[in-house]
Protein backbone atom coordinates (compact mmCIF):
# COMPACT_ATOMS: atom_id res chain seq x y z
CA UNK A 1 0.00 0.00 0.00
CA UNK A 2 1.17 3.13 -0.75
CA UNK A 3 0.49 6.78 0.96
CA UNK A 4 0.54 10.27 -0.08
CA UNK A 5 0.73 12.94 2.67
CA UNK A 6 -0.14 16.14 1.81
CA UNK A 7 -0.49 19.29 3.67
CA UNK A 8 -2.72 21.45 3.39
CA UNK A 9 -2.55 24.83 2.27
CA UNK A 10 0.94 24.10 3.50
CA UNK A 11 3.11 27.78 3.20
CA UNK A 12 -0.45 29.16 5.17
CA UNK A 13 -0.21 26.42 7.59
CA UNK A 14 3.43 27.33 8.46
CA UNK A 15 2.74 30.78 9.17
CA UNK A 16 0.13 29.76 11.35
CA UNK A 17 2.26 27.29 13.49
CA UNK A 18 4.20 29.77 14.82
CA UNK A 19 1.58 32.99 14.82
CA UNK A 20 -1.57 31.12 15.81
CA UNK A 21 -3.66 34.50 15.43
CA UNK A 22 -4.01 33.85 11.78
CA UNK A 23 -6.17 30.94 12.35
CA UNK A 24 -9.54 30.80 11.26
CA UNK A 25 -8.86 34.17 9.27
CA UNK A 26 -8.32 34.75 5.58
CA UNK A 27 -4.22 34.40 4.90
CA UNK A 28 -2.31 34.68 1.60
CA UNK A 29 1.69 33.99 1.06
CA UNK A 30 2.47 36.32 -1.62
CA UNK A 31 5.50 35.64 -4.46
CA UNK A 32 8.92 36.63 -4.79
CA UNK A 33 8.82 40.54 -4.48
CA UNK A 34 5.63 40.70 -2.74
CA UNK A 35 4.01 40.57 -6.26
CA UNK A 36 1.09 37.89 -6.65
CA UNK A 37 -0.38 35.38 -4.57
CA UNK A 38 0.61 31.68 -4.48
CA UNK A 39 -1.18 30.57 -1.47
CA UNK A 40 -4.51 30.78 0.20
CA UNK A 41 -6.21 29.78 3.41
CA UNK A 42 -10.03 28.14 3.21
CA UNK A 43 -11.23 31.82 4.32
CA UNK A 44 -9.07 33.49 1.36
CA UNK A 45 -10.48 30.88 -1.20
CA UNK A 46 -13.98 31.94 0.48
CA UNK A 47 -13.60 35.04 -0.59
CA UNK A 48 -12.93 34.54 -4.58
CA UNK A 49 -9.61 35.96 -4.32
CA UNK A 50 -7.93 33.62 -6.73
CA UNK A 51 -4.82 32.20 -7.10
CA UNK A 52 -1.68 34.88 -8.89
CA UNK A 53 -4.37 37.72 -7.86
CA UNK A 54 -1.82 41.02 -8.14
CA UNK A 55 -1.06 41.56 -4.77
CA UNK A 56 -1.15 45.31 -5.37
CA UNK A 57 -5.04 45.51 -6.07
CA UNK A 58 -5.21 43.65 -2.99
CA UNK A 59 -3.80 46.11 -0.88
CA UNK A 60 -7.35 47.84 0.47
CA UNK A 61 -7.98 44.99 1.91
CA UNK A 62 -4.93 44.23 4.02
CA UNK A 63 -4.78 47.69 4.88
CA UNK A 64 -8.02 47.69 6.92
CA UNK A 65 -7.33 44.28 8.20
CA UNK A 66 -10.02 42.44 6.03
CA UNK A 67 -7.35 40.12 5.07
CA UNK A 68 -3.81 39.15 6.04
CA UNK A 69 -0.70 39.13 3.31
CA UNK A 70 2.81 37.44 3.76
CA UNK A 71 5.96 37.56 2.05
CA UNK A 72 6.84 34.23 1.12
CA UNK A 73 9.57 32.54 3.91
CA UNK A 74 10.92 29.80 1.57
CA UNK A 75 13.53 29.40 4.46
CA UNK A 76 11.05 27.83 7.20
CA UNK A 77 8.59 26.67 4.92
CA UNK A 78 11.83 24.77 3.59
CA UNK A 79 12.86 23.40 7.09
CA UNK A 80 9.57 22.69 8.04
CA UNK A 81 9.17 20.04 4.89
CA UNK A 82 12.73 18.50 5.89
CA UNK A 83 10.73 18.20 9.48
CA UNK A 84 7.89 16.70 7.92
CA UNK A 85 10.19 13.99 5.99
CA UNK A 86 12.34 13.14 8.95
CA UNK A 87 9.23 12.68 10.65
CA UNK A 88 7.87 10.18 7.91
CA UNK A 89 11.59 8.36 7.76
CA UNK A 90 10.81 8.10 11.80
CA UNK A 91 7.30 5.90 11.24
CA UNK A 92 7.49 4.19 8.07
CA UNK A 93 10.27 1.91 6.46
CA UNK A 94 10.26 3.96 2.97
CA UNK A 95 9.60 7.50 2.06
CA UNK A 96 9.75 9.61 -1.23
CA UNK A 97 9.39 13.37 -0.99
CA UNK A 98 7.82 14.71 -4.16
CA UNK A 99 7.18 17.96 -3.69
CA UNK A 100 7.96 20.87 -0.75
CA UNK A 101 4.74 19.44 0.49
CA UNK A 102 4.12 16.50 -0.50
CA UNK A 103 5.09 12.58 0.22
CA UNK A 104 5.08 9.33 -1.02
CA UNK A 105 4.77 6.44 2.53
CA UNK A 106 5.19 3.07 1.59
CA UNK A 107 3.63 0.06 3.80
CA UNK A 108 4.52 -2.91 2.10
CA UNK A 109 2.93 -5.71 3.56
CA UNK A 110 0.24 -4.27 6.16
CA UNK A 111 -3.79 -4.64 6.00
CA UNK A 112 -6.45 -2.28 4.98
CA UNK A 113 -6.92 -1.89 8.40
CA UNK A 114 -3.75 -1.81 9.55
CA UNK A 115 -2.41 1.16 7.11
CA UNK A 116 -5.93 2.81 8.05
CA UNK A 117 -4.63 2.63 11.19
CA UNK A 118 -1.36 3.70 10.86
CA UNK A 119 -2.24 7.04 8.45
CA UNK A 120 -4.38 8.14 11.12
CA UNK A 121 -2.19 7.91 13.66
CA UNK A 122 0.38 9.76 11.60
CA UNK A 123 -2.01 12.75 10.67
CA UNK A 124 -2.30 13.03 14.87
CA UNK A 125 1.57 12.54 15.30
CA UNK A 126 2.30 15.39 12.49
CA UNK A 127 -0.55 17.78 13.99
CA UNK A 128 1.27 17.34 17.63
CA UNK A 129 4.94 17.45 16.85
CA UNK A 130 4.64 20.11 13.98
CA UNK A 131 1.26 21.38 13.87
CA UNK A 132 0.37 20.80 10.31
CA UNK A 133 -3.13 19.79 8.92
CA UNK A 134 -2.43 16.79 6.67
CA UNK A 135 -4.47 14.81 4.66
CA UNK A 136 -3.50 11.05 3.50
CA UNK A 137 -4.42 8.96 0.83
CA UNK A 138 -3.77 5.44 0.68
CA UNK A 139 -4.07 2.82 -2.26
CA UNK A 140 -2.31 0.41 -3.70
CA UNK A 141 -0.55 2.37 -6.54
CA UNK A 142 0.80 5.70 -6.45
CA UNK A 143 -1.72 7.64 -9.01
CA UNK A 144 -4.62 6.16 -7.12
CA UNK A 145 -3.39 7.33 -3.43
CA UNK A 146 -2.85 10.91 -5.38
CA UNK A 147 -6.52 10.62 -6.34
CA UNK A 148 -7.61 9.66 -2.57
CA UNK A 149 -5.71 12.38 -0.94
CA UNK A 150 -7.95 14.58 -3.14
CA UNK A 151 -10.95 12.87 -1.78
CA UNK A 152 -9.69 13.00 1.66
CA UNK A 153 -9.39 16.83 1.06
CA UNK A 154 -12.78 17.71 -0.35
CA UNK A 155 -15.14 14.93 1.91
CA UNK A 156 -15.18 15.87 5.41
CA UNK A 157 -16.36 12.32 6.04
CA UNK A 158 -12.83 10.90 5.85
CA UNK A 159 -11.98 13.17 8.57
CA UNK A 160 -8.65 13.71 6.75
CA UNK A 161 -7.76 10.04 5.53
CA UNK A 162 -8.82 8.33 2.49
CA UNK A 163 -8.45 4.32 1.38
CA UNK A 164 -9.38 2.83 -2.04
CA UNK A 165 -8.85 -0.33 -3.19
CA UNK A 166 -8.06 -0.89 -6.61
CA UNK A 167 -11.57 -3.34 -7.34
CA UNK A 168 -13.58 -1.59 -4.38
CA UNK A 169 -17.02 -0.29 -4.81
CA UNK A 170 -16.21 3.15 -3.04
CA UNK A 171 -13.06 3.56 -5.71
CA UNK A 172 -15.64 2.41 -8.60
CA UNK A 173 -18.38 5.33 -7.76
CA UNK A 174 -15.48 7.85 -7.43
CA UNK A 175 -13.23 7.24 -10.08
CA UNK A 176 -17.49 7.24 -11.97
CA UNK A 177 -17.75 10.82 -10.80
CA UNK A 178 -13.99 12.47 -11.27
CA UNK A 179 -13.00 14.74 -14.12
CA UNK A 180 -10.43 13.19 -16.04
CA UNK A 181 -8.28 16.20 -15.54
CA UNK A 182 -7.97 15.76 -12.10
CA UNK A 183 -5.89 12.80 -12.72
CA UNK A 184 -2.25 12.94 -11.75
CA UNK A 185 -0.36 14.28 -15.22
CA UNK A 186 -3.15 15.15 -17.58
CA UNK A 187 -3.14 18.70 -18.13
CA UNK A 188 -6.44 20.82 -20.04
CA UNK A 189 -4.84 20.16 -23.44
CA UNK A 190 -4.51 16.48 -22.78
CA UNK A 191 -8.42 16.33 -21.24
CA UNK A 192 -9.57 17.89 -24.35
CA UNK A 193 -7.74 15.25 -26.73
CA UNK A 194 -9.13 12.69 -24.09
CA UNK A 195 -12.82 14.17 -25.02
CA UNK A 196 -13.17 13.68 -28.72
CA UNK A 197 -12.41 10.00 -28.01
CA UNK A 198 -14.77 10.04 -25.28
CA UNK A 199 -12.98 9.45 -22.24
CA UNK A 200 -14.42 11.73 -19.91
CA UNK A 201 -13.53 10.83 -16.04
CA UNK A 202 -11.30 8.65 -14.43
CA UNK A 203 -13.22 5.51 -14.68
CA UNK A 204 -13.54 6.14 -18.43
CA UNK A 205 -9.80 6.29 -18.83
CA UNK A 206 -9.09 2.82 -16.41
CA UNK A 207 -11.23 1.25 -18.73
CA UNK A 208 -9.93 2.42 -21.74
CA UNK A 209 -7.90 0.04 -24.63
CA UNK A 210 -4.09 0.57 -23.11
CA UNK A 211 -2.73 -0.60 -26.67
CA UNK A 212 -4.86 2.48 -28.14
CA UNK A 213 -3.96 4.85 -25.77
CA UNK A 214 -0.48 4.04 -26.24
CA UNK A 215 -0.94 4.68 -29.90
CA UNK A 216 -3.03 7.38 -30.06
CA UNK A 217 -1.47 9.21 -27.06
CA UNK A 218 1.77 8.12 -25.22
CA UNK A 219 2.95 5.64 -23.26
CA UNK A 220 2.80 7.55 -19.75
CA UNK A 221 -0.88 7.47 -20.31
CA UNK A 222 -1.32 3.78 -20.90
CA UNK A 223 0.31 3.46 -17.73
CA UNK A 224 -1.50 6.00 -16.35
CA UNK A 225 -4.65 3.95 -16.85
CA UNK A 226 -3.06 0.48 -15.54
CA UNK A 227 -2.25 2.83 -12.10
CA UNK A 228 -6.26 3.68 -11.99
CA UNK A 229 -6.75 -0.19 -12.21
CA UNK A 230 -4.05 -0.80 -9.46
CA UNK A 231 -1.67 -1.96 -11.40
CA UNK A 232 1.60 -0.13 -10.21
CA UNK A 233 3.57 1.08 -13.17
CA UNK A 234 5.99 3.74 -11.17
CA UNK A 235 8.34 3.40 -8.81
CA UNK A 236 10.23 5.09 -5.98
CA UNK A 237 13.39 5.28 -7.88
CA UNK A 238 11.41 7.17 -10.88
CA UNK A 239 10.41 9.49 -8.58
CA UNK A 240 13.98 10.30 -7.03
CA UNK A 241 15.74 10.77 -10.34
CA UNK A 242 18.64 13.69 -10.64
CA UNK A 243 17.88 16.67 -12.45
CA UNK A 244 19.19 16.96 -15.63
CA UNK A 245 20.09 20.37 -14.93
CA UNK A 246 19.70 22.70 -12.16
CA UNK A 247 18.61 26.38 -12.05
CA UNK A 248 18.15 29.20 -10.26
CA UNK A 249 16.84 32.36 -10.99
CA UNK A 250 15.13 35.13 -8.61
CA UNK A 251 13.49 38.61 -10.20
CA UNK A 252 14.98 41.93 -8.55
CA UNK A 253 13.36 43.80 -6.06
CA UNK A 254 14.66 47.32 -7.91
CA UNK A 255 16.01 47.14 -11.42
CA UNK A 256 20.01 47.87 -11.64
CA UNK A 257 22.72 48.08 -13.98
CA UNK A 258 25.46 48.23 -12.01
CA UNK A 259 27.51 45.62 -12.96
CA UNK A 260 29.18 44.57 -9.11
CA UNK A 261 25.50 44.14 -7.80
CA UNK A 262 24.89 41.87 -10.74
CA UNK A 263 27.72 39.88 -10.02
CA UNK A 264 26.87 39.34 -6.55
CA UNK A 265 23.44 38.95 -7.32
CA UNK A 266 24.52 35.76 -10.19
CA UNK A 267 26.79 34.67 -7.59
CA UNK A 268 24.26 34.14 -4.68
CA UNK A 269 22.31 32.10 -7.69
CA UNK A 270 25.16 30.03 -8.11
CA UNK A 271 26.36 29.03 -4.74
CA UNK A 272 22.32 27.70 -4.49
CA UNK A 273 22.72 26.00 -7.31
CA UNK A 274 25.95 24.61 -6.18
CA UNK A 275 24.23 23.00 -2.82
CA UNK A 276 21.73 21.61 -5.10
CA UNK A 277 24.25 20.01 -7.32
CA UNK A 278 26.04 18.78 -4.48
CA UNK A 279 22.71 17.29 -2.85
CA UNK A 280 21.89 14.71 -5.76
CA UNK A 281 25.35 13.99 -5.75
CA UNK A 282 26.49 15.63 -9.63
CA UNK A 283 28.81 17.34 -11.13
CA UNK A 284 28.04 19.93 -13.90
CA UNK A 285 30.21 20.06 -17.35
CA UNK A 286 29.07 23.87 -17.98
CA UNK A 287 27.35 26.94 -16.37
CA UNK A 288 24.95 29.30 -18.18
CA UNK A 289 23.71 32.34 -17.07
CA UNK A 290 21.60 35.03 -18.12
CA UNK A 291 20.01 38.86 -17.22
CA UNK A 292 17.04 40.12 -18.56
CA UNK A 293 15.68 43.46 -18.56
CA UNK A 294 11.89 44.70 -17.77
CA UNK A 295 10.15 43.74 -21.48
CA UNK A 296 7.04 45.95 -20.35
CA UNK A 297 9.21 48.95 -20.52
CA UNK A 298 9.19 49.79 -23.97
CA UNK A 299 10.53 53.10 -22.84
CA UNK A 300 14.06 51.91 -21.81
CA UNK A 301 16.63 49.86 -23.85
CA UNK A 302 16.04 46.19 -24.04
CA UNK A 303 18.54 43.42 -23.80
CA UNK A 304 18.37 39.33 -23.01
CA UNK A 305 21.77 38.03 -23.26
CA UNK A 306 23.23 34.66 -22.19
CA UNK A 307 26.55 33.23 -21.96
CA UNK A 308 27.60 29.18 -21.40
CA UNK A 309 30.85 28.18 -19.97
CA UNK A 310 31.85 25.30 -20.08
CA UNK A 311 34.16 24.09 -17.45
CA UNK A 312 37.44 22.42 -17.93
CA UNK A 313 36.19 19.51 -16.20
CA UNK A 314 33.11 18.49 -14.56
CA UNK A 315 32.74 19.80 -11.24
CA UNK A 316 30.75 20.50 -8.24
CA UNK A 317 32.90 23.02 -6.09
CA UNK A 318 30.93 25.95 -5.74
CA UNK A 319 34.51 27.93 -6.62
CA UNK A 320 35.12 26.89 -10.10
CA UNK A 321 31.32 27.50 -10.48
CA UNK A 322 31.55 31.22 -9.73
CA UNK A 323 34.61 31.66 -11.83
CA UNK A 324 32.32 30.57 -14.78
CA UNK A 325 30.08 32.62 -13.51
CA UNK A 326 32.60 35.74 -13.45
CA UNK A 327 33.71 35.06 -17.24
CA UNK A 328 30.48 34.92 -18.58
CA UNK A 329 29.35 38.24 -16.98
CA UNK A 330 32.72 39.60 -18.32
CA UNK A 331 31.23 38.30 -21.27
CA UNK A 332 27.47 39.75 -21.93
CA UNK A 333 27.50 42.97 -19.36
CA UNK A 334 27.04 46.14 -21.58
CA UNK A 335 26.36 49.34 -19.42
CA UNK A 336 23.60 51.42 -19.88
CA UNK A 337 20.73 49.15 -18.87
CA UNK A 338 18.58 48.14 -16.24
CA UNK A 339 18.31 44.66 -15.32
CA UNK A 340 15.29 43.03 -13.44
CA UNK A 341 16.59 39.51 -13.57
CA UNK A 342 19.24 36.70 -13.28
CA UNK A 343 19.43 33.35 -12.82
CA UNK A 344 22.62 30.19 -13.51
CA UNK A 345 21.40 26.96 -14.75
CA UNK A 346 24.32 24.05 -14.44
CA UNK A 347 24.25 21.87 -17.59
CA UNK A 348 25.18 18.40 -18.71
CA UNK A 349 24.45 17.08 -14.91
CA UNK A 350 26.55 13.79 -14.73
CA UNK A 351 26.87 11.23 -11.47
CA UNK A 352 29.83 12.12 -9.05
CA UNK A 353 29.94 8.37 -7.92
CA UNK A 354 30.67 6.70 -11.14
CA UNK A 355 32.47 9.56 -12.93
CA UNK A 356 35.96 8.86 -14.17
CA UNK A 357 38.73 10.98 -14.01
CA UNK A 358 40.72 11.21 -17.17
CA UNK A 359 44.59 11.22 -16.91
CA UNK A 360 45.19 15.14 -17.16
CA UNK A 361 42.98 15.69 -14.54
CA UNK A 362 44.87 16.59 -11.11
CA UNK A 363 41.71 16.34 -8.33
CA UNK A 364 42.00 18.42 -5.41
CA UNK A 365 42.36 16.05 -2.39
CA UNK A 366 40.75 18.89 0.31
CA UNK A 367 38.05 20.44 -2.26
CA UNK A 368 35.23 18.11 -1.43
CA UNK A 369 35.68 17.82 2.51
CA UNK A 370 35.52 22.13 2.01
CA UNK A 371 32.52 22.10 0.37
CA UNK A 372 30.95 19.08 2.74
CA UNK A 373 31.64 21.18 5.66
CA UNK A 374 30.26 24.55 4.32
CA UNK A 375 26.64 22.75 3.32
CA UNK A 376 26.91 21.02 6.66
CA UNK A 377 27.32 23.71 8.69
CA UNK A 378 25.00 25.73 6.28
CA UNK A 379 21.94 23.18 6.56
CA UNK A 380 22.57 23.36 10.73
CA UNK A 381 22.78 27.13 11.24
CA UNK A 382 21.00 28.08 7.81
CA UNK A 383 20.98 29.00 4.34
CA UNK A 384 24.06 31.10 3.36
CA UNK A 385 25.17 31.45 6.69
CA UNK A 386 28.89 30.80 5.09
CA UNK A 387 29.15 31.90 1.80
CA UNK A 388 31.87 32.81 -0.94
CA UNK A 389 31.65 36.99 -1.14
CA UNK A 390 29.90 39.43 0.59
CA UNK A 391 26.04 40.16 0.53
CA UNK A 392 24.17 43.70 0.44
CA UNK A 393 21.54 42.94 2.56
CA UNK A 394 20.19 46.64 1.52
CA UNK A 395 21.36 45.94 -2.46
CA UNK A 396 18.65 46.68 -5.34
CA UNK A 397 18.68 42.96 -6.76
CA UNK A 398 17.45 41.81 -2.98
CA UNK A 399 13.81 40.48 -2.68
CA UNK A 400 11.49 42.57 -1.38
CA UNK A 401 9.46 41.03 1.51
CA UNK A 402 7.92 43.74 3.34
CA UNK A 403 5.75 41.48 5.17
CA UNK A 404 7.54 38.08 5.62
CA UNK A 405 7.96 36.57 9.00
CA UNK A 406 10.43 35.61 11.04
CA UNK A 407 12.95 32.40 10.21
CA UNK A 408 12.30 31.04 13.13
CA UNK A 409 13.52 27.51 12.76
CA UNK A 410 16.39 28.39 11.00
CA UNK A 411 18.57 31.77 11.54
CA UNK A 412 19.49 32.08 15.60
CA UNK A 413 18.87 36.09 15.93
CA UNK A 414 15.06 35.20 14.73
CA UNK A 415 14.01 32.34 17.55
CA UNK A 416 10.71 33.06 18.88
CA UNK A 417 10.95 34.80 22.23
CA UNK A 418 8.99 33.41 25.40
CA UNK A 419 7.21 36.19 27.04
CA UNK A 420 3.86 36.51 29.17
CA UNK A 421 0.67 37.75 27.41
CA UNK A 422 -0.98 40.42 29.52
CA UNK A 423 -4.36 39.22 29.17
CA UNK A 424 -3.14 36.11 31.01
CA UNK A 425 -1.71 38.28 33.79
CA UNK A 426 -4.69 40.40 34.40
CA UNK A 427 -6.94 37.10 34.53
CA UNK A 428 -4.95 36.06 37.04
CA UNK A 429 -4.75 38.77 39.46
CA UNK A 430 -8.47 38.87 39.01
CA UNK A 431 -8.93 35.85 40.47
CA UNK A 432 -10.49 35.25 44.01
Amino acid sequence: MIGLVDANNFYVSCERVFNPSLEGKPVGVMSNNDGCIIARSAELKALDIPMGAPAFKLEGLRRRGDIHLLSSNYELYGDMSARLAQLLRDACPGVAPYSIDEMFVYLDGLSDQQCQAIGKALRRRIRRHLGLPVCIGLAPTHTLAKLANHFAKEQPHYQGVCLLNANGNTTRALLKRTPVNNVWGIGRKLAERLSISDIHTAWDLRESNTKQLRKHFSVVLARTALELRGTPCLHMNALEEPRQRIMTSRSFGQPTGVKEELYSALCQHAQRSAEKLRQQRSLAHAVLLFLNTNRHRKDLPQYFPRAMIPLTSPSDDTRVILDAVRQGLTQIYRPHHQFMKAGVMLLDLIDAEHHQLSLLQQPSPHHSALMKTVDTINQRMGQGMIRFGMTDADAPWQLRCAHRSPRYTTRWDELMEAGTYPGAIQAFTSRP
